[in-house]
């Protein structure tokens, strides 16, 4: 895709859509999160990344149990293929080819943060699946103990970072470009940011509670 958008190969549908031969290179490469179809393809990519580095990591430890993570992240994967091969797909033809394309939305275009802020919010977002499949492989396999806390600690703090940074890139692109007046406002996009990573939050504390103390193990398991 990112090869279709810098070639500004008008017969793909998405280049079709958010591409243009007037917009600078550097708009042009980061315009695979511009849109829909082509945001649903990055995410899928994150996904199958951290899936290979979960698989890769861990493999040596809790063999049984990571089989069940890698399973689950597999099923979440196999979620937004379906989008992408119907309702959202990036790739579909475009006929007859046009000359040219709109472009990104104005708004995209005129902010050094459009190259930040989507993919962090994006590795934010996807790597809270990782604690999610470690707490279905504990449930399966009936091994909520301590193991799989320890195991997936840095994989949400890790989340919990890029989230975080995502927030307050957010926050500050909303009041440069779109004139809110404020850093926040409320907004469904940033509540949607806002509530996982209050829940990882609790979770990267709660999680030390389970690991000293034996406590809480529900709990963890509900948050995830």
């Amino acid at each position: 895709m990112e090869y279709a958008l810098l070639t500004h190969d008008f017969s793909v549908g998405y280049v079709a859509q958010v591409g243009s031969r007037s917009t600078p290179t550097w708009i042009t490469a980061i315009s695979l999160w511009a849109a829909l179809e082509g945001s649903i393809l990055f995410w899928l990519w994150v996904l199958t990344l951290y899936g290979a580095l979960v698989a890769w990591i861990h493999r040596r430890r809790h063999a049984r149990e990571i089989s069940y993570a890698t399973a689950t992240m597999l099923g979440v994967s196999v979620f937004f293929l379906v989008l992408l091969v119907g309702p959202s797909d990036p790739f579909a033809p475009v006929s007859p080819v046009p000359p040219d394309g709109p472009g990104p939305n104005p708004l995209l275009q005129n902010h050094p943060l459009m190259a930040f802020h989507p993919p962090a919010q994006y590795l934010g977002y996807v790597g809270f699946t990782v604690p999610f499949a470690f707490a279905i492989a504990a449930l399966v396999t009936g091994r909520v103990g301590s193991w799989w806390v320890e195991a997936v600690r840095r994989w949400t703090l890790v989340a919990w970072i890029f989230l975080t940074l995502a927030i307050v890139a957010g926050g500050w692109w909303a009041y440069e470009v779109l004139g809110w007046g404020g850093y926040w406002a409320w907004d469904p996009v940033e509540n949607a940011a806002l509530m996982p990573w209050l829940t990882g939050t609790a979770f990267l504390h709660s999680v030390m509670v389970q690991e000293r103390r034996e406590m809480l193990r529900g709990w963890n398991v509900s948050l995830v």
